[in-house]
């Protein structure tokens, strides 16, 4: 997994979960924001939540042609929706 300049510039950093379709974004050595890498009628979403309350922050129609781009792409969401 390699961590986005965006969130290397503000000291983040990308840990695997338990499963492993799970990443979770850590800040200041707590995750704060938890990537789920889901199939979708052929192809994959991912799903982006905050860790703390649950909050979906992903665009649930996006849909990308395998694993690795919708991690990429949930990574693009979070920091849209970060304003990063």
């Amino acid at each position: 997994m390699t961590v986005p300049d965006w969130l290397q510039t503000r000291g983040g950093a990308l840990k695997a979960g338990v499963r492993p379709e799970t990443t979770f974004v850590v800040l200041e050595g707590t995750p704060q924001y938890k990537l789920e890498v889901r199939p979708a009628a052929g192809t994959f979403a991912c799903a982006v939540s905050n860790t703390v309350n649950g909050k979906r922050l992903d665009d649930p129609k996006a849909t990308y042609a395998d694993a690795a781009g919708a991690l990429a792409g949930g990574l693009e969401q979070l920091r849209n929706a970060l304003g990063w």
